[in-house]
C-alpha cells in the first residue's frame, strides 16, 4: 500500500510539471493577436513564435535525452524545469518578435528534456500492468493545460498584456523547481540511452517506423484541430458565449479521453487501443465537412471526437516502450519530437487544403489521413513481428 501511494505522488508531482510545460508551450495558440499588436507585427511574423518552439523542440528532445542520460533523474527533471523557467522569463522580458522567437527555443528545450524523462520515470516506476494508466496520469498534466492553463493564459494576455502571461507561466515554472527538488526521490532512476544507442535507435528503422507513427496520426488529426476556430463560428456563431461552453465541453472530452487510452491500454494492449482510435478518429472528423451542422449535433461531436485524439498518447508510449525497453528515454524523446513533426505538417496541410478547397474539406481531408495512419500503424505492427521472427 506505501508503495503504491509513494507511486502515486511522484506521479502525480510528474503530472504537475507537465501542466507547466503544457501552459508554457501551448498558450501561444491563444494569443497570436495579442503578441502582434503588443510587437507591432502581423499575425503570420508572429506565428514564428509557434514555429520556432515547435522546431526547437523536436530538434532538441532525443539530442536531450542522451546528453542528460548518466544524470541523476531527480538532477535533469529539476534542471529542466528550471531551463524552462529561464526561457519564460526571456519570453515576458522580450522587446522584438525575434528575441520571443529565441527565447521560445530555450522554453523548448526545457521541455524538450521534461517531458520524455517523466514518461520514463512513469514507466520505470510502475509495473507492466499499470503501465498505461501511469503514462494517462504524467501525461495528464498536458492534458489540464489546454483545458485550465491555455484558456487562463489566453484571458491574462487580452487583460493584462501578452507579456502577463509568460509571467504567470514564469511563477508557475518557478513553483515547479521548488516542489520537484524537494519531493522527488534521489533515488528514482532507469536506464538512459548515451548518444551512441541515439545514434544506434535512429539507425534502426524498425524502431523509427513504429515512432514516426505519432507523427502520421498527430498530422491527421491537426488539419482538422488546427482551423477548430473557424469551425465552431461555421455551425455555431460568433456568440462567446456558446464558443467557450464549446471549448470546455471539447476540454471534459479530452480529459476523458487521456485516461481512457490508459486504461484501454492496460486491459487490451497499445496496439489494439490505437487501432480503435484511428479507426473512430476516420469515422468523426468527415463529419466536420458538414458545415453547418445542427448545434446539438454539433456539439455532440465536440465532445466525442477528442476524446478518440486524446486517447492516442498512453499506448502509443506504452508500445514504444515495450518495443525497445532498454532505450525508454530515448524512445520517448524521439516520440515527443515526432508531436511537434505532425503539427507542423498538419497546420500546414490544413492551411493548403483550406485555401485550395475551403472549410468544408478539411474534415474529409483529415478522414482519408488518419487512414493512412492506420495503414502506418498496422504495417508497422507487421515490421515488428517480421523482426522478432528473424532474431
Amino acid at each position: 500500500m506505501k508503495a503504491l501511494s509513494r507511486e502515486g505522488a511522484l506521479l502525480a508531482l510528474l503530472a504537475f510539471g507537465n501542466f507547466i510545460v503544457g501552459m508554457g508551450a501551448f498558450v501561444v495558440i491563444g494569443i497570436v493577436t495579442p503578441i502582434a499588436e503588443g510587437l507591432e507585427v502581423s499575425q503570420a511574423s508572429a506565428g514564428i513564435v509557434l514555429t520556432s518552439y515547435a522546431a526547437a523542440y523536436a530538434l532538441l528532445s532525443p539530442l536531450g535525452a542522451a546528453i542528460t542520460g548518466t544524470f541523476a533523474r531527480r538532477t535533469v527533471l529539476v534542471s529542466a524545469m528550471a531551463l524552462f523557467l529561464l526561457g519564460s522569463m526571456a519570453s515576458a522580458l522580450s522587446s522584438d518578435i525575434f528575441m520571443l522567437a529565441a527565447s521560445r527555443v530555450v522554453v523548448a528545450l526545457g521541455a524538450a528534456i521534461f517531458t520524455p524523462i517523466a514518461a520514463g520515470v512513469a514507466v520505470a516506476v510502475s509495473p507492466p500492468e499499470r503501465r498505461g494508466k501511469a503514462l494517462a496520469t504524467v501525461f495528464g498534466g498536458v492534458t489540464l493545460a489546454q483545458v485550465a492553463g491555455v484558456p487562463l493564459g489566453a484571458w491574462m494576455a487580452y487583460r493584462f498584456g501578452w507579456e502577463s502571461t509568460f509571467w504567470a507561466v514564469a511563477v508557475l515554472a518557478a513553483l515547479g523547481v521548488i516542489v520537484l527538488f524537494f519531493a522527488i526521490p534521489r533515488n528514482v532512476r532507469f536506464q538512459a540511452a548515451a548518444l551512441a544507442q541515439t545514434w544506434a535507435a535512429i539507425k534502426d528503422m524498425r524502431t523509427m517506423f513504429a515512432i514516426a507513427f505519432t507523427a502520421t496520426f498527430i498530422t491527421a488529426g491537426y488539419i482538422v484541430f488546427t482551423f477548430f476556430g473557424p469551425l465552431i463560428e461555421a455551425s455555431v456563431g460568433t456568440n462567446p458565449e456558446a464558443r467557450t461552453g464549446l471549448l470546455i465541453l471539447y476540454g471534459i472530452g479530452a480529459v476523458a479521453g487521456n485516461y481512457a487510452g490508459g486504461i484501454l491500454a492496460d486491459r487490451i494492449g497499445g496496439k489494439n487501443t490505437l487501432i480503435i482510435l484511428c479507426a473512430g478518429q476516420a469515422i468523426l472528423m468527415p463529419l466536420f465537412s458538414i458545415v453547418p451542422l445542427p448545434v446539438f449535433i454539433f456539439a455532440a461531436l465536440v465532445g466525442v471526437w477528442p476524446a478518440f485524439g486524446w486517447s492516442f498518447m498512453a499506448p502509443q508510449q506504452s508500445r514504444l516502450a515495450s518495443l525497445a525497453p532498454e532505450a525508454i528515454s530515448l524512445v520517448l524523446a524521439l516520440n515527443a519530437a515526432m508531436i511537434y513533426v505532425g503539427i507542423a505538417l498538419g497546420s500546414a496541410a490544413g492551411a493548403f487544403i483550406l485555401e485550395w478547397k475551403g472549410l468544408a474539406a478539411l474534415g474529409v481531408s483529415g478522414g482519408l489521413a488518419m487512414l493512412l495512419a492506420l495503414g502506418h500503424l498496422l504495417l508497422s505492427g507487421r515490421t515488428q513481428t517480421s523482426h522478432h521472427a528473424r532474431t
